[in-house]
């Protein structure tokens, strides 16, 4: 049987700062995405929207590094932080989803208005 070893509270703590901030900048990349539309600036919208999607995958890099310590048996303690990294990660996917239909929409509203 492999011998666990738990993460110390600095490295648990970096791990989840770290999910915490790329949720974070995903979901506020994805919020100034649907201001660029709303404004008619569908190129810039477009490149928050991929700024966003790049943010997601690092947040998700990080997610993924922490289920796979756990499943190695390098167990963390769960606290407040680490269910706020990950309903960050949840409200950041939620929004950007959203965010990505909502720029379609005002480009389909500017096409129409012409």
């Amino acid at each position: 049987m492999a011998e666990e070893k738990t993460l110390t509270e600095e490295e648990q703590l970096q791990t989840t700062m770290g999910l915490i901030i790329h949720a974070g900048n995903a979901k506020a990349f994805a919020v100034e995405a649907v201001a660029c539309a709303k404004d008619g600036k569908f190129a810039e919208a477009d490149e928050k929207l991929h700024q966003a999607d790049q943010e997601l995958v690092e947040s998700h890099n990080t997610q993924t590094g922490m289920l796979t310590q756990e499943a190695q048996g390098n167990h963390i303690k769960v606290t407040l932080l680490t269910v706020h990294s990950q309903d960050h990660l949840m409200n950041a996917i939620t929004f950007i989803d959203l965010a990505k239909d909502l720029v379609d929409v005002y480009k389909k509203m500017a096409e129409l208005s012409k």
